[in-house]
């Protein structure tokens, strides 16, 4: 591992990151959702990609679900499975975040440890955590997927809320009310990109 290690170097493109968010007009920059099954997490997201679309934002959505079909479909979801699917997909997002597009991504991603290691990863003013904060008892009645249902059952084991932590965020950068309206949601959301003069318009 440590030859293979030595022969792999970081290649510098002639095309810079800041010459990249100067053609998109924004900066690039990730925004991670964070919360519970059922929260809202891919709601929301969505939400504010549609916003930021139709403001010609250039942005890309990475889906908890849409990466295990692929990316992460060689994954479970012990511990160790999960810890690796963060990191994958923190990785993918820093690539986009040089390609300077907005990332949203929508992962249940509960430890605090993965989260901070993303950050870290993308450095200063990159990483945005967006905590969408619903109680435990709302998201099991929304129960989109039947999911809690099973954790009760017995049928899912280590699943998140249940049986398995989750540990919210100490200081996001914005912290949400998963019971509010999802055009609220996507307001705050808005105000804290030109705040952060991520985007202008």
């Amino acid at each position: 591992m440590a030859d293979h290690d030595e022969n792999v170097v970081w290649h510098s493109h002639v095309v810079t990151r800041e010459q990249r968010e100067q053609h998109h007009g924004h900066r690039g920059v990730v925004l991670w959702f964070t919360g519970l099954s059922g929260s809202g997490k891919s709601t929301v997201a969505g939400a504010l990609e549609v916003a930021l679309s139709q403001l010609g934002v250039n942005t890309y959505l990475l889906d908890g679900d849409n990466v295990r079909h692929g990316l992460c479909s060689d994954l479970g979801f012990s511990d160790a499975d999960r810890k690796e699917n963060i990191r994958r997909v923190g990785e993918v997002a820093r690539l986009m975040v040089d390609a300077g597009l907005v990332v949203l991504t929508a992962f249940i991603s509960p430890h605090r440890s993965e989260r901070a290691m993303v950050r870290e990863r993308l450095g200063e003013g990159r990483f945005i955590e967006v905590f969408v904060d619903t109680p435990l008892e709302v998201c099991e009645t929304r129960d989109p997927k039947g999911l809690y249902k099973k954790a009760r059952a017995g049928e899912l084991r280590n699943f998140t809320g249940i049986d398995g932590v989750y540990e919210p965020p100490e200081t996001p950068e914005i912290h949400l009310d998963g019971q509010q309206l999802v055009t609220n949601l996507t307001a705050q959301l808005l105000d804290l990109l030109r705040r952060e003069d991520i985007i202008k318009s």
